[in-house]
């Protein structure tokens, strides 16, 4: 972050209409994001794969949805699907060039079992590119939901199957109310020194999110100092995200997210949604984003996606803090103060 970068400095570039311009000239987002990933998970079918990172190159490829593939480097190209701040193509496999709007970056960690499980439970992240629940604790068992690498899942106890030397465990779904089984070198237990307030020592006062939809980007602020900017994608039209001033006053850490019963033709779920802050009574809120990489462009029903990393920050940052051994906590009228705008 440039030292002489304040609030005033940013408001300023905002009233301008110059946001966007300014962040995408100093890609501010660039200096919290993590290193170009080594793997990707193909999210829709048909992505295709050109010779060089333009889609008007030769087409010499296409990948169909959940394949794994592995990024051997990032370069900058055509801005694709409606996305004016997303250039990014990933190299695959040493070859050609695939966009990256639909291109999940992965890893495949495998996790050593835990087998203390508290009685009220313990949040656990998925750590592979994407897995099959199970119903019972065998992999033999029916297949429950697929769920994907990042999201977040209360872990409420562990099995171990002896016949098949497979140990699983337990997670229980909130919207759904049952149970599914999760292979345990798929999932990554976490511990409650990952779940503290970051930042605990500044007043509620000083902290403020600032979500501007022309540029589709959230930063945030500890008095005058910005501690994130980050790329978002909020509502598309219809759903837009609304604006004005609200606060984070209901979060949970893993919600499974479903439009279901509302009458919408396209019904979507969405378990293990991972840190979730809701900042609206009708469940708008910021969270991370494990079926889409294409930052930067309107494309949800209302909420701000962010990369899960980013969202786990404005998770742990803001208030209410969430205790571990809490799956969700609604207290009206507190939280950190968000202001939802749209400068052009």
């Amino acid at each position: 972050m440039p030292p002489n970068f304040s609030r005033r400095d940013f408001l300023k570039a905002s009233g301008a209409g110059l946001l966007g311009l300014f962040l995408a000239d100093l890609r501010l987002e660039r200096v919290f994001a993590a290193e170009a990933p080594k793997q990707g998970r193909i999210t829709i079918s048909g992505i295709e794969l050109f010779s060089e990172p333009s889609f008007n190159a030769k087409k010499i490829g296409v990948f169909g949805r959940d394949e794994v593939v592995n990024i051997s480097n990032e370069a900058e190209g055509d801005k694709g699907y409606g996305n004016p701040f997303n250039s990014t193509w990933y190299q695959i496999n040493g070859e050609g060039y695939a966009y990256s709007g639909s291109i999940q970056p992965v890893e495949t960690l495998h996790q050593k079992p835990v087998f203390d499980i508290p009685e009220a439970g313990l949040l656990g992240e998925i750590t592979v590119p994407y897995c099959d629940t199970r119903r019972a604790s065998s992999i033999w068992a029916d297949r429950g939901y697929r769920i994907y690498y990042s999201s977040t899942h209360w872990v409420t106890g562990v099995t171990v199957n002896r016949s098949e030397k497979s140990i699983w465990y337990k997670i229980y779904d909130r919207q759904l109310q049952e149970s599914f089984y999760v292979a345990s070198h798929e999932m990554r237990l976490i511990s409650a020194s990952e779940l503290g307030l970051l930042s605990p020592e500044v007043p509620e006062e000083k902290k403020y999110i600032y979500v501007d939809l022309a540029s589709q980007s959230v930063t945030a602020f500890e008095d005058e100092k910005p501690v994130l900017v980050a790329r978002c994608s909020s509502g598309d039209k219809g759903t837009e995200t609304p604006m004005g001033e609200f606060r984070t006053f209901h979060k949970g850490p893993s919600i499974h997210m479903t439009n279901q019963g509302d009458g919408s033709e396209n019904t979507y779920h969405l378990p293990g949604v991972p840190w979730v802050s809701f900042f609206t009574g009708t469940g708008v809120a910021f969270h991370g984003t494990y079926w889409h990489n294409n930052y930067g462009r309107p494309s949800s029903r209302g909420c701000v996606n962010l990369t899960p990393g980013d969202a786990k920050f404005i998770y742990r940052w803001s208030r209410p803090q969430v205790p571990p051994e809490t799956p969700y906590l609604y207290q009206p009228g507190e939280g950190t103060l968000v202001k939802v705008v749209s400068i052009t």
